[in-house]
Formats: structure tokens, C-alpha cells, sequence
């Protein structure tokens, strides 16, 4: 596990940016006197409601990462590959979260957010694959 190294930190940052985003979204409804639970209104104007997104958006893309990230160790993906697949998709999930965070136009459903989730997912499909490969040879 040791050539897994860069992995691993970047695995660990993509879970602490989960749990940050899950303390900043439970504390800005606090402060706000929300209750737990989803925002409304659901718009893209509603700072609350990005909060609250950008943290659900980093957990729906974490578990198929992670799990994924795991399995390649397992299987013996070269840690080089992997690592640069770990840090791409950081670097995806962290401009995810500034641009949303942002507000804006390019907040909005079908702009630079959406290219960028869909680029996240596609480095999961990509380690998905890469992994799939590492463990029939």
C-alpha cells in the first residue's frame, strides 16, 4: 500500500470535503433557522439551497469514487494512474463546489457546473474500467 500514497491523501481529501460540506450545510440551515432535511425553495438563487447541493452532489459522487479507488489498490492499478485519476477528479469536485457555492449563471443547471459534474463522473467511469481491466488480466 505504500506506492498508494498520493491516493490515499487524495481519497481522504475528497472524504474530508464531504464531511466539511456536510457541517457547512448543517450549520448555515442553523444559523438560517432551518430545519434539517432538503431547502425551499429548490433554486439555484438560494444560497441555502447551494449549500445544501453542493454537499449532496460531493456524497452521490464519493461512495462509486471511493469504492472504486479502493478496489484498484486491490487489483493492482499502477499507483501512478491511480493517483492521477484521485487527483482529477479533486480537482473536478473542488471547482464543482466553488462554482456552486459562487452563484451565478454559471451555477445554474446545464452550464459549467453540470460539465464539470458530468466530467467527475465520467473519471469514475474511466477508474471503473481501469480497474475492471487491472483485475481480469
Amino acid at each position: 500500500m505504500e506506492s498508494y500514497w498520493l491516493s490515499i491523501l487524495g481519497v481522504l481529501a475528497l472524504c474530508l470535503l464531504s464531511v466539511a460540506l456536510a457541517i457547512y450545510s448543517g450549520s448555515s440551515k442553523g444559523f438560517a433557522g432551518k430545519l434539517a432535511g432538503p431547502v425551499i425553495p429548490a433554486d439555484d438563487n438560494n444560497p441555502l439551497y447551494r449549500i445544501d447541493r453542493v454537499h449532496m452532489n460531493s456524497v452521490e459522487a464519493l461512495a462509486p469514487f471511493v469504492v472504486s479507488a479502493v478496489l484498484a489498490m486491490m487489483a493492482g492499478v499502477g499507483p501512478v494512474t491511480l493517483a492521477v485519476l484521485v487527483w482529477i477528479h479533486l480537482a473536478i469536485r473542488l471547482m464543482h463546489m466553488a462554482i456552486y457555492l459562487r452563484g451565478g449563471n454559471a451555477a445554474k443547471g446545464g452550464s459549467v457546473r453540470t460539465i464539470l459534474y458530468v466530467s467527475g463522473a465520467l473519471v469514475t467511469l474511466v477508474l471503473i474500467l481501469v480497474t475492471g481491466w487491472a483485475a481480469l488480466r
